[in-house]
């Protein structure tokens, strides 16, 4: 059972500043998120893309927007579960007790919501027995990269994500990898595309383009083979231990609307003058996950959101004592 103050759900923008303004307070996070890295949206689906309203850049990619939160949080040393959705939540005592897909207990005295548009659930091609060979074979997040290294592995899918993958698992992996793309171009970086097509060139990479994977197969429950076609009718039967068809995300709010929270419009409302706390004590909802009159979407806007609800859950913890707001020019930053 993993122990903290504040158990966040959501690995994104204002869920990562969340445990730094947590850390100034003396107060704990552990962070939950259903995709393999931290990050949120901005990791899996527009790293290279350039944001134009965070205070103090004029400019600054999403990727490394997501590196300086995490550089921020780190004297603070919170601990992370990756790759699985909060499923379930009961009360015990003076803590929340949370259960994820896989099984994963957290215990926390206060609960924040910042799941951004909802729990991103992958985008699962419509493929007969695929759900037979998940977890089998076939996985919609690369969690642990070393795992794979001794192993055939195909990737599907034309954004970053999948292009990254590709060239990290070919210039480590002792087999080349297959990369199937159902375009002739990519919406990935440029940089990347290129990268690409001299790993195909060097045949460290065998690329797939206009063509689809159509049927899967497998021996003993795994995974073995795929059959692809390409946009003539041409047939490739690939050999293949892992499948990992990246075609980005999908916003649900998932097993958070079943927690009895009030819902409005597939997101949770909150009450912004007492620190965005949902209808239940000791829940806070911050980020574009919440909503209340006046809620502008922006990332600078759930920075300010997770400040003030880390000084409404330091209140809800410790009811008794008074914290006077000190500023950092003044006490620095120093970890637990």
């Amino acid at each position: 059972m993993i122990k903290t103050d504040i158990i966040i759900i959501g690995a994104g923008p204002v869920g990562l500043f969340a445990v730094f303004e947590a850390g100034l307070m003396k107060l704990k996070c552990h962070v939950i998120d259903i995709t393999s890295n931290p990050g949120g949206q901005l990791t899996e689906l527009y790293p290279k893309k350039p944001i134009y309203d965070i205070p103090g850049y004029p400019k600054i990619l999403a990727g490394k927007l997501i590196e300086n939160l995490l550089e921020q949080a780190k004297p603070f040393k919170p601990g992370f579960t990756l790759g699985e959705r909060a499923d379930s939540f009961k009360k015990v005592g003076e803590y929340f007790e949370i259960t994820t897909n896989l099984g994963t207990k957290l215990k926390g005295k206060v609960i924040f919501i910042a799941g951004g548009l909802g729990s991103m659930e992958p985008r699962k091609p419509k493929i007969e027995l695929i759900d037979k060979f998940e977890r089998k074979g076939i996985e919609f997040y690369v969690k642990d990269p070393e795992t794979y290294l001794d192993k055939k592995i195909s990737i599907s899918g034309g954004g970053d994500s999948a292009l990254d993958w590709a060239i990290y698992f070919s210039k480590k992996s002792k087999h080349p990898i297959n990369l199937i793309h159902r375009s002739k171009s990519f919406r990935a970086n440029k940089d990347s595309v290129e990268k690409v097509f001299e790993l195909n060139k060097k045949r460290k990479l065998n690329l797939y383009l206009d063509s689809e994977v159509v049927s899967i197969n497998g021996e003993n429950d795994y995974l073995n083979s795929l059959f692809v076609k390409d946009r003539s009718g041409k047939g490739y039967n690939l050999k293949t231990d892992y499948w990992f068809p990246l075609f980005g995300l999908v916003p649900k709010l998932g097993p958070l609307g079943h927690w009895g929270l009030d819902i409005d419009k597939n997101a949770i409302k909150v009450d912004n003058t007492n620190n965005y706390s949902t209808s239940k004590k000791g829940i806070y909802a911050i980020g574009d996950i919440n909503t209340y009159e006046g809620k502008l979407k922006l990332i600078l806007c759930g920075f300010h959101e997770a400040t003030l609800a880390v000084h409404g859950a330091y209140k809800y913890i410790y009811p008794d004592k008074k914290k006077n707001l000190k500023y950092t020019t003044i006490q620095g930053v120093t970890g637990f």
